[in-house]
């Protein structure tokens, strides 16, 4: 995007660990009072403009990265929104596989004696 300018990919590493890492606790703070408003019908709304937040608040505290704008940021917490989903998808379905793995397999007797 051309909003969007990170120098190098070290400055990329660190951004991603900084919006994890936010998102994780100040995020979810600003999340759950906003979530109680809504009556968690919007979460996955309010989920993403406080995503879009933290993004722009990692912006103001990294000199190396740049969003221009609340529209950038804001597809850039779309675009880890789906990430996330995508992630969490496939290691239910790595779960649920290791899991009906286990029911088939005969577990062998132990021989004491």
């Amino acid at each position: 995007m051309p909003q969007v300018h990170i120098k190098s990919f070290w400055t990329a590493l660190w951004v991603a660990f900084l919006i994890g890492i936010l998102n994780a606790t100040l995020g979810l703070l600003i999340r759950f009072p906003l979530n109680l408003v809504t009556l968690f019908f919007l979460q996955f709304v309010v989920k993403l403009v406080v995503t879009a937040i933290i993004i722009k608040v990692v912006d103001a505290l990294i000199k190396n990265f740049e969003v221009k704008g609340f529209w950038p940021a804001l597809v850039i917490a779309i675009a880890l929104a789906v990430a996330s989903t995508l992630i969490e998808r496939n290691d239910e379905e790595y779960d649920s596989a290791e899991y009906q793995n286990a029911l088939v397999q005969p577990t062998q007797p132990s021989m004491i004696g």
